[in-house]
C-alpha cells in the first residue's frame, strides 16, 4: 500500500533523519560532511529555510529544521538527491544511497523542540563516539557553545537560546546546562528502534496477504517491473524488515534495497 503524503506541522518545524541503506556510511572523510552541510546551506539560502540543529554521523543524518518557501518534502528531495549525486560520481558507485525516502516527525511545541535539540547533539555521546558533545565536530552544538562551527551561516540559533534568558550570556548558559543533562529523552529514532519487529511466521503471514494468490516461491521469478511493486509495498508493512523480506524470498538482501 503506498505511503501516504506526511502530516503538516502547524509550527512549520521538523526533526528530520537520513539514514544510509542497510545503514551503510555515506559520509567517509572530511569532504563528505562538508559537501553535505555546504549543500544544507545552499537551500537555506534558497528556499530561505531555519536551521535550528545538525548532527552528522558516519551512517545517518538529524536535521532540526523549519520550513522555508517550500515544502519540506521538496526541500529535503532536493537535499537528498544533490549529496548522492555527489557522492555516486566520487565514488564510482550506483543505487540507493539511502534507506528509504527520509523520516520525519512534526514539532509542534517548544517542550519539545528543546527535547529533540539536546537529542540530536548528544547522539555522538549516547553513541561513544565522544566523550563529550563538543568533541564531535559535525553537529550544530559547536554553534551554541560559541566554537568554530562549520560551515559559517548555516546554523539559527537564537531563536532557541532566547528560551532561556534574554540576556545572551545567560542564555547560553543555561542553554548548556540543559543540554548536557541527562535524560531519557525518546525521538523518532529511538521509537523506531524499540518498535516490535515481525517474527519470521508473522513476517510469513504478512507476506502472504500482500502476495494474495501469488505464492511466495513466485516471486524472484517474476518480471522484474511485477517483482519490484509487490517488493515496495511490503517494504511499507510495519514490523517487516528487509532482511526478513530477503531470507524468507531466497534472494539478495540487495535485491530488495534496490527494488
Amino acid at each position: 500500500m503506498p505511503r501516504g503524503p506526511r502530516l503538516k506541522s502547524s509550527t512549520g518545524i521538523y526533526h528530520i533523519i537520513y539514514r544510509g541503506a542497510n545503514r551503510q556510511e555515506i559520509f567517509h572523510d572530511v569532504e563528505d560532511f562538508q559537501t553535505f552541510l555546504n549543500t544544507l546551506r545552499k537551500y537555506k539560502w534558497k528556499v530561505e529555510l531555519t536551521v535550528f540543529g545538525w548532527c552528522l554521523m558516519n551512517n545517518h543524518v538529524h536535521l532540526l529544521l523549519k520550513e522555508g518557501d517550500e515544502s519540506i518534502s521538496v526541500t529535503m528531495q532536493r537535499i537528498s538527491v544533490s549529496y548522492a549525486s555527489y557522492y555516486n560520481w566520487k565514488y564510482r558507485t550506483t543505487g540507493h544511497l539511502y534507506e528509504d525516502r527520509f523520516k520525519s516527525e512534526n514539532v509542534e511545541d517548544v517542550s519539545y523542540l528543546l527535547t529533540v535539540i539536546r537529542y540530536i547533539h548528544q547522539n555522538p555521546l549516547k553513541a561513544r563516539m565522544v566523550s563529550c558533545m563538543e568533541d564531535w565536530k559535525w553537529s550544530s552544538c559547536l554553534g551554541y557553545y560559541d566554537k568554530t562551527l562549520y560551515p559559517p551561516q548555516l546554523l539559527d540559533k537564537e531563536f532557541i537560546l532566547r528560551m532561556f534568558a534574554s540576556d545572551m550570556l545567560s542564555a547560553k548558559e543555561r542553554f548548556r546546562e540543559f543540554n548536557e543533562k541527562n535524560n531519557h529523552d525518546q525521538c523518532l529514532e529511538a521509537w523506531e528502534e524499540n518498535r516490535r519487529k515481525l517474527s519470521d511466521d508473522e513476517a510469513r503471514e504478512e507476506i502472504k496477504r500482500v502476495l494474495g494468490s501469488i505464492k511466495i516461491p513466485q516471486v524472484k521469478t517474476l518480471p522484474k517491473i511485477e517483482r519490484d511493486q509487490l517488493l515496495r509495498q511490503l517494504k511499507g508493512v510495519n514490523g517487516l524488515t528487509q532482511r526478513q523480506m530477503a531470507r524468507i524470498f531466497g534472494v539478495s538482501p540487495n535485491l530488495i534495497f534496490k527494488a
